[in-house]
């Protein structure tokens, strides 16, 4: 029996799935912030390659643009308001010469406006917020797919045939029971439960963009960085929206 567990693992997807738990782990005990920012700094570079493969531009400069971008976060207190100076910068260059094209704005909302609300959410609230939304992002996923599997019938949504109903309202539930007690050091337990929940919920409508933006490009991953697990933005899809929600909630709740 364990022998046939054994043979069904895949190998790479394990050996690279434990040094990100490893390292997200460290990073976490560490808590830097320097070394924060670098570490979100090298996924979102990444990301952000990734995004452009999906949106298929061509414009090596807007790496230059991200990268300085980044830099520039790490000295603004609220890095999420730069999402909107990039968005009018960029909006106004376009109209200047006459080409407009509001694809090239799509990979500043998606993943970079992400990206610099991760970095708010641990300007802002430190470590233990960061911990929070991946316990809420982790758990909604591993539930979903666990719930999915044993009763999952009724389909979610046509863009991935595999999610269920069933399998989402799993996930969502896990999360929020946990979220509500992990977020309670920050917020009372009405608003913690109510905080976990959106991200929670978000957290799956956020796998669901990337899994039509894959569909749209006609790729299985969204990059092949992560051995057994695809590209960056397969692994932080569910934070891409669940961090927003929560750094909006935290500031407007709180």
């Amino acid at each position: 029996m364990i022998d046939k567990i054994l043979q069904n693992i895949d190998k790479d997807r394990f050996v690279t799935g434990f040094a990100l738990i490893v390292a997200v782990v460290l990073i976490a005990w560490i808590d830097s912030a320097f070394l924060t920012w670098l570490f979100l700094g090298i996924a979102f570079m990444f990301a952000f390659y990734e995004a452009m493969k999906l949106f298929e531009i061509d414009d090596d400069s807007k790496y230059l643009y991200a990268a300085a971008l980044w830099v520039i976060s790490f000295f603004y207190v609220n890095p999420d308001d730069l999402i909107f100076v990039v968005l009018i910068v960029v909006s106004s260059v376009m109209i200047y010469k006459g080409e407009v094209d509001f694809k090239k704005i799509a990979v500043y909302l998606y993943p970079t406006s992400s990206f610099l609300f991760l970095l708010a959410l641990y300007k802002g609230f430190g470590m233990e917020s960061l911990i929070w939304l991946v316990i809420v992002v982790a758990l909604t996923d591993t539930g979903a797919y666990f719930v999915g599997r044993s009763f999952g019938k009724t389909q979610f949504c046509e863009v991935s045939p595999k999610k269920t109903w069933e399998g989402v309202i799993g996930g969502v539930v896990l999360a929020t029971i946990v979220g509500s007690f992990y977020g309670t050091q920050f917020v009372s337990f009405a608003l913690s439960f109510f905080i976990s929940f959106i991200v929670a919920f978000a957290s799956v409508f956020g796998d669901l963009f990337e899994s039509y933006l894959k569909r749209k490009a006609g790729v299985k991953d969204s990059g092949t960085i992560l051995p057994g697990h695809g590209g960056v933005l397969d692994r932080v899809d569910g934070y891409m929206f669940g961090a927003v929600l929560m750094v909006i909630a935290l500031r407007g709740l709180t």
